[in-house]
């Protein structure tokens, strides 16, 4: 995975590197993406014995960790036999859901921790509990996905039908997305129960899916289905939306995870992680808007809904931010429809205003915004936990 190690700068069709940032962390950072199994030696043993096996990169590593819990929480888990039925529905609810997405909330944990502690402390254990984490994360997001669908009667998902879309699923789906969050805790008692940080982790995952389900609270509550009301979409409110129900768990949940896992519990450098993590965080939600208008639905994997749902998105609020009174009127009277005209027409408004182009420039802004941020707060964190992320999030296309 290319790292970034510099600063980019945006110009005119490309990126300009400029000087990258002084570090202040003291602690050797594996900046590989390559993992490391287990103990290693500069005598090619592992754990004291030596192995032929070729390291695999964190992403293979993160793909055959599902597998086996997989196997864990659908065999070897609960084994009363008047479960079997149940405990099929579950794999194949997880097998459905839980993979498919881009898995960066996921990896972040094992690619944060290997920022945080040298790779000496980075033991076989370690390394694998750190991948479970990030698997809870994935299921976590999952149960989100499954519901929201629901709530938005979203069409597609990760280019196939949404869950509750598939035959015989139905409004059952609600039941399997509270099926994929218990999971999330059953492996954390299984895995982590032992650890020091292990309250810290329950704490981190409550907390986080309670502060998102706020979050998806204001975005409902904001706009209702069939109300359409301007005056709710202002910015202030959909910044608030955001910060809640996106950035907390896709940003800011992860990095802590590691955090907590190499033994960083002080209020003060998780608030410092925060600051430039539910920045990123805005970005991604106001990418993601853009994404659903204007986006391919051939390589996002989805079919916006945004306008037909009366969202409160970026595009929307910053358009009545800008557009004339004749231009209100003619939103107001296309805004929230499901028939092609009429999104079409936003659409065209949306280009008349000239909304890509307003995007890019916040891009822009944006990232510049990170720079000062990183320089600001992350004097006691490494840099690339945070640049690493936005390597993954600045101009992508789905």
């Amino acid at each position: 995975m290319r790292r970034l190690l510099g600063l980019l700068v945006q110009l005119p069709g490309k990126w300009r590197p400029v000087p990258p940032l002084k570090f202040k962390h003291t602690c050797p950072l594996v900046l590989s993406s390559s993992s490391l199994q287990a103990d290693s030696t500069s005598n090619g043993t592992m754990n004291g014995t030596h192995s032929k096996k070729p390291l695999l990169s964190d992403p293979q590593l993160f793909e055959d960790q599902f597998d086996e819990l997989l196997t864990e929480l659908t065999e070897r888990d609960l084994t009363d036999p008047v479960l079997a039925d149940a405990l099929r529905r579950m794999r194949e609810v997880m097998v459905y859901n839980a993979p498919g997405g881009k898995r960066n909330r996921g990896l972040s944990v094992i690619g944060s921790l290997r920022e945080l502690l040298p790779a000496s402390e980075l033991t076989q254990d370690t390394v694998q509990r750190a991948l479970v984490i990030g698997w809870c994360i994935e299921l976590l997001q999952a149960f989100f996905l499954m519901s929201d669908d629901i709530m938005d009667s979203s069409v597609t998902r990760r280019g196939q039908p949404c869950w509750y879309k598939k035959d015989g699923i139905g409004l059952d789906a609600i039941n399997d997305a509270f099926l994929m969050e218990g999971l999330i805790y059953r492996l954390l008692r299984r895995h982590c129960r032992d650890q020091s940080y292990y309250v810290h982790l329950l704490e981190l995952f409550t907390e986080t899916s309670f502060q998102t389900e706020l979050g998806q609270t204001l975005d409902l509550i904001t706009a209702p289905p069939g109300q359409i009301d301007f005056n709710r979409f202002t910015m202030e409110r959909y910044k608030a939306i955001v910060k809640y129900k996106t950035a907390f768990y896709s940003f800011y949940l992860p990095v802590a995870a590691a955090m907590y896992m190499a033994g960083i519990t002080s209020d003060e450098e998780h608030n410092n992680a925060k600051y430039i993590l539910l920045e990123m965080g805005e970005f991604f939600q106001i990418q993601d808007d853009y994404l659903d208008c204007f986006g391919d639905p051939a390589v996002t994997g989805k079919i916006g809904t945004d306008i037909q749902d009366n969202k409160c998105s970026w595009l929307v609020v910053t358009a009545l931010e800008i557009m004339t009174a004749e231009q209100r009127a003619e939103l107001e009277t296309c805004y929230a429809r499901h028939d092609e005209a009429s999104i079409e027409k936003v659409k065209a408004l949306y280009n008349t205003l000239q909304m890509p182009t307003l995007y890019h420039k916040y891009e822009t802004e944006s990232y510049q915004r990170l720079q000062k941020l990183i320089a600001r707060h992350a004097q006691n964190l490494p840099h690339p936990i945070f640049l690493n992320f936005a390597d993954k999030i600045y101009k992508r296309i789905k």
